[in-house]
């Protein structure tokens, strides 16, 4: 595939759908149910005023211990994959979008909801479970992909952020190699922009050289030391 097909030609609709609105709206509002919100209202907690003050996985386990961050995981995970799911099941057909389409839009909407949620005063996560959870369902070969790449940088660096980052960046090239249609491409460059722009805050910190690591993920460093 030529460089100048990453990026598709965009199609606008001219009329969209009164069901196709209503899909993208409940994805929305699924994805803005916060697994560490909602699990820590049973706790008694709000994990946003500890540690990083993030509504993810990471900062939840880092403040609330592995069995909490499990089930915020699993729901960020869910809510991703349920979004994706519905909209694949219930696009209505004939309209302007794709049933593919929708799927992806609906992806979109479900992370925009865990990183703003309606429900949670507009302050959640960085968006990389639910769309993951989103990916299971719509695109199920770029997981085991995007896993090893995550596991593969933050074991030799440390850092959950940047392996994150360099996992999201890793989608739209998955995307460009495997010949995707353009519902896929652009929503793998939306996808990977979206969680950069989330995860700022750790890049400024790895420039400043003031990013917490998880020490005992550095297994290369470790060897090197043995």
């Amino acid at each position: 595939m030529p460089f100048a097909a990453l990026i598709p030609p965009l199609s606008v609709a001219t009329a969209v759908a009164p069901l196709s609105v209503l899909l993208l709206v409940a994805a929305y509002a699924i994805g803005s149910l916060s697994g560490s919100l909602l699990l820590g209202k049973l706790r008694g907690v709000d994990i946003r005023q500890q540690g990083s003050g993030n509504a993810g996985g990471t900062n939840a386990f880092r403040t609330q211990g592995l069995r909490f961050a499990f089930g915020v995981v699993v729901i960020d995970i869910g809510k991703g994959a349920l979004a994706a799911w519905l909209a694949l099941r219930y696009a209505p057909v004939g309209a302007d979008w794709s049933v593919t389409a929708h799927g992806y839009l609906a992806a979109f909407a479900a992370v925009l909801g865990h990183v703003w949620p309606i429900w949670h005063g507009f302050r959640g996560g960085k968006g990389a479970a639910t769309l993951v959870g989103a990916l299971l369902v719509l695109w199920p070969f770029a997981v085991p992909v995007l896993v090893l790449i995550w596991g593969v940088v933050l074991l030799a660096s440390g850092y959950v952020g940047l392996a994150t980052v360099i996992a999201a960046l890793s989608l739209p090239l998955l995307a460009w190699l495997s010949d995707a249609g353009a519902p896929r491409l652009w929503f793998a460059l939306t996808a990977a922009a979206l969680i950069v722009f989330t995860h700022r805050g750790n890049l400024a910190r790895l420039r400043a050289r003031t990013e917490s690591r998880f020490a005992r993920a550095r297994l290369l460093h470790r060897w090197r030391r043995s």
